[in-house]
């Protein structure tokens, strides 16, 4: 797939539910995410379509280039991300309509996690 634009917000209204990366990318992308979380994260904790992620502090830098590249291909999901405690706390909020898609969604972020 191409970068967000009118095609895959339907009408020009809300995002599409899905990420624009192409296959290589997006593996590429999985394989980093998982090995953040490996090396990083020491925390997660989902309720709903919202999930927090709780990294080192000193992945502060690769966390905040994670946020912004997901921002980008995946624009139906909230990104909030902040320093609290010595840790770097992300939240990630799904809409209401990813809800069927929220567990396959969040896996990446947290594997092996509840």
């Amino acid at each position: 797939m191409t970068d967000c634009c009118t095609s895959c917000t339907p009408g020009g209204g809300e995002p599409a539910i899905a990420c624009t990366l192409g296959a290589g990318d997006y593996r590429e992308r999985l394989a980093a995410i998982r090995d953040l979380a490996a090396r990083a994260l020491h925390g997660s904790r989902r309720d709903g379509l919202r999930l927090e992620l709780d990294y080192d502090l000193p992945a502060r830098a690769e966390v905040e280039a994670l946020v912004a590249q997901e921002r980008a291909c995946c624009p139906f999901l909230d990104f909030d991300l902040h320093a609290e405690a010595g840790a770097v706390r992300l939240t990630i909020t799904a809409p209401e309509r990813a809800r069927e898609a929220a567990d396959e969604l969040f896996a990446h972020f947290a594997p092996g996690r509840p």
